[in-house]
């Protein structure tokens, strides 16, 4: 029996962006359409951090993978990732592991994914600037994901420190097409004139004023996925025309952005995906998504990347019997 072992370069190579796109548009359509098995995520807690154990089974294309993601919060004094992740991709018809890559990549991409998909059905057609929340991984896969769906010209950017802000800034600068990148030092700079926020932090308090929302912004925050944590006020959850997650369940139980407001989704992006609830109606609505992350993102993006990988010869194949 052998098994496909991928880096996250033979990730990021499998799975460009607009298809990541494509791959979550199926992925949260058959969520919504109770066509995937997707158990809760389990927590297993130790000393130190916290590990979540997430499994999806997608019968229409057969995507079955289970995803181990773990985020120890003192691994960066130890110069260690304070999020780490792998993925195990099953065969369905006979349970033998067929591939194992890393999931630090693929989440997020994924997750950024997510986000363009939320902006392309939420986020105004004519929409060019971006106000961004952060300077890391998830901020940069975020803003790609965006400027695959909108033609986005401004990006306000504020960070915990100018040195990522800056470091981010001019890796924007080196993409095709880039947009101009403004360092802003108000949360309220970044938000008063943008068209679409996004909010990528591990902050556990709001980082702007919901007041300073202009009419027709979309926000998307994907930061934090614990009851006590949030990244919006409870202002923009008011304001919000329409707020759209990923998945009402878990939401319930892990989003804080909507938890400590007390607020109600009013879809799931599947919902919007499958035609059964309305995006976006007018111009001036103000539109929040909010993901948590669900297991059938992950279980859909590594069937891709293994079929990619086989195609492309990437990986490496290791004999385990």
């Amino acid at each position: 029996m052998s098994i496909r072992i991928l880096t996250g370069s033979d990730v990021r190579k499998a799975l460009p962006m607009t298809k990541a796109i494509e791959a979550m548009r199926h992925a949260y359509g058959q969520l919504s359409a109770n066509k995937a098995i997707a158990p809760p995520r389990q927590h297993i807690s130790s000393e130190k951090g916290i590990t979540l154990i997430m499994p999806a089974y997608l019968p229409e294309r057969n995507e079955f993978g289970i995803k181990v993601v773990s985020v120890y919060d003192e691994n960066p004094s130890h110069n260690l990732p304070r999020i780490t992740a792998t993925v195990l991709v099953l065969d369905p018809t006979t349970g033998i592991p067929l591939a194992f890559m890393d999931g630090s990549s693929l989440t997020a991409i994924r997750t950024g994914a997510g986000g363009g998909l939320a902006a392309e059905l939420l986020a105004r057609k004519d929409a060019k600037i971006v106000g961004l929340f952060g300077a890391g991984v998830q901020a940069r896969a975020q803003l790609q994901a965006v400027m695959a769906v909108r033609d986005i010209t401004h990006v306000n950017l504020i960070s915990r420190t100018q040195e990522s802000a800056q470091q981010l800034a001019t890796e924007i600068s080196e993409w095709n097409n880039p947009p101009k990148v403004n360092l802003i030092s108000t949360p309220k700079e970044v938000v008063e004139d943008a068209d679409i926020v996004i909010c990528a932090t591990t902050s556990g308090t709001p980082l702007f004023d919901g007041n300073d929302l202009t009419a027709g912004t979309h926000i998307t925050a994907v930061g934090t996925f614990v009851p006590e944590k949030r990244e919006v006020d409870t202002t923009t959850i008011r304001r919000a025309n329409r707020i759209v997650v990923d998945s009402r369940e878990d939401c319930l139980e892990e989003a804080g952005d909507l938890i400590i407001p007390n607020a109600e989704a009013d879809a799931e992006i599947g919902e919007i995906v499958n035609g059964d609830k309305p995006g976006r109606e007018s111009d001036n609505e103000i539109t929040f998504f909010k993901s948590v992350g669900v297991a059938v993102q992950d279980a859909v993006s590594a069937a891709i990347v293994l079929k990619e990988a086989e195609e492309k010869g990437l990986g490496t194949i290791v004999e385990l019997m």
